[in-house]
């Protein structure tokens, strides 16, 4: 199994699709990996050359010793890219991967044509309700936040109905390694990019889930106003939305990767708001 060792972490990654084709790079939630994206990976496939990986204290990626910040997560993605000679790619990444996508769009705008930023904040939660949480699953390890967790990924009427369809969410939360669950809540705490991501002149889709209540759509659009230029677009779902809206995730992404880049820099560039049902 390919693995990259970069900053005291061993980072597990898979790479598919037509060697010629535009990268496009997939970066998961908190409490899961890289399988989240199996369905605009399989999708996708054949338009793209995909680059998905676990996050490091995540699947099969190892935790580095001592604290990390949301710019380890930024810089364990461009040691990827350089590792496999990428010199730019897209990005899409979900709530934790959304922040990381916010940070490299400030940090290494040059290497990206494009960044999805879903179900995510420039500042998410409290630091009081990240500490109670990491007090929590170091006290009561994983088995102990997996309810809650499905509660909040997804709807209750999707939830009933996908019914064993989602084990293999479960079984990947509840087998993560609590502090490496633990450091990622503590960088989640001490991120906050609300007076950064203005910056960032890379165009942005920012895709909310109208019942997510980890990052609410009010945050989204505020997310997309502080960009200039970005679009947006609320799908009928909670916070694992391109896991129970698959199919309108997986067309949002194409129909703004697939967008030709505008001319002129942020003077070419329109913000939409899309409400798409189920």
């Amino acid at each position: 199994m390919p693995h990259l060792d970069h900053a005291g972490a061993s980072l597990f990654y898979t790479l598919d699709g037509p060697d010629s084709a535009p990268v496009l790079i997939f970066s998961n939630a908190l409490g899961t990996d890289h399988t989240m994206w199996a369905p605009q990976a399989e999708a996708l496939r054949g338009q793209f050359r995909i680059l998905r990986y676990d996050t490091r204290g995540h699947g099969r990626s190892t935790l580095p010793p001592g604290p990390f910040t949301v710019a380890g997560l930024g810089g364990d993605v461009l040691a990827l890219m350089d590792a496999l000679g990428i010199r730019e790619a897209a990005f899409c990444g979900l709530s934790m991967g959304g922040l990381t996508g916010m940070w490299l769009g400030v940090n290494a705008p040059r290497r990206f044509t494009r960044l999805v930023l879903a179900n995510t904040a420039a500042r998410i939660s409290t630091a009081a309700s990240w500490n109670t949480r990491i007090d929590g699953v170091l006290r009561g390890g994983m088995a102990s936040l997996v309810a809650a967790s499905v509660q909040r990924w997804f709807t209750p009427a999707f939830a009933s109905a996908a019914g064993a369809g989602l084990d293999g969410l479960r079984a990947v939360l509840a087998g993560l390694d609590a502090r490496g669950y633990a450091a990622n809540c503590a960088a989640l705490r001490d991120a906050d990019l609300r007076e950064a991501v203005g910056a960032i002149p890379v165009p942005v889709l920012v895709i909310a889930g109208s019942a997510d209540l980890s990052t609410p759509p009010a945050a989204g659009r505020a997310l997309a106003d502080a960009i200039a230029g970005a679009r947006y677009v609320e799908l009928e779902a909670a916070h694992l939305s391109s896991f129970e809206q698959p199919a309108r995730f997986t067309d949002a992404l194409r129909d703004f990767l697939g967008a030709e880049a505008s001319a002129g820099g942020d003077a070419g560039r329109r913000q939409e708001s899309v409400s798409v049902s189920g």
